[in-house]
């Protein structure tokens, strides 16, 4: 199995927990990982704060954090190699910036090399309702290559806690990904 190179980024889009979660479960899939580089904007470390009540992303040490101005990052080009970028939950005002291009963040310019050297970006976007602006976002990079995965969990594995929720989308993006992972599958006996 080839080992993963992970980008992980955190706008200040409403929902935390699903960076949270999905930390967690990168945690117990280290074996099929290689590096996992974090970025997370100014907005989603208050945004963790305000939702989550703590500051705990500064606990997982087997990650490497980056400021978000940090082009010195070596996923900042397509020479380290990084396969697969996860933005979660991703903001339309960082979903509009890689839609146009515009690499003003490392998180933004993270995105636009992940594009152009043809390998997974996955787009957990949170924002609802959509104007016709954020799904003509969603239209070009999708376009461009990327994958949206809007954060709608599911309930048919009848989820418990607000974290069972939120693990029925990283799971799904965990797929998406590519990870060989233990989860509920439909109907599978």
């Amino acid at each position: 199995m080839n080992k993963k190179k992970v980008i992980v980024a955190v706008t200040g889009a409403s929902g935390a927990i699903y960076a949270k979660v999905l930390f967690d479960h990168l945690n117990d899939l280290k074996d099929q990982i290689t590096s996992v580089g974090i970025v997370m904007s100014d907005n989603a470390k208050e945004v963790w704060e305000f939702e989550l009540g703590n500051k705990r992303f500064n606990d997982y040490n087997d990650f490497t954090f980056y400021s978000k101005n940090d082009f010195n990052a070596p996923f900042a080009s397509g020479s380290a190699k990084y396969d697969t970028m996860i933005i979660i939950p991703c903001s339309m005002g960082t979903l509009g910036r890689i839609a146009h291009g515009i690499s003003n963040d490392l998180i933004s310019r993270a995105a636009d090399v992940i594009l152009k050297e043809r390998r997974k970006l996955i787009a957990v976007v949170r924002d609802t309702p959509f104007s016709l602006i954020h799904i003509n976002n969603m239209k070009m990079v999708t376009e461009a290559g990327g994958i949206i995965c809007p954060a709608n969990p599911s309930f048919y594995s009848l989820p418990k806690t607000i974290e069972e929720v939120a693990g029925t989308v990283v799971n799904r993006v965990l797929d998406l990904a590519g990870f060989e992972q233990e989860s509920y599958r439909w109907n599978d006996k």
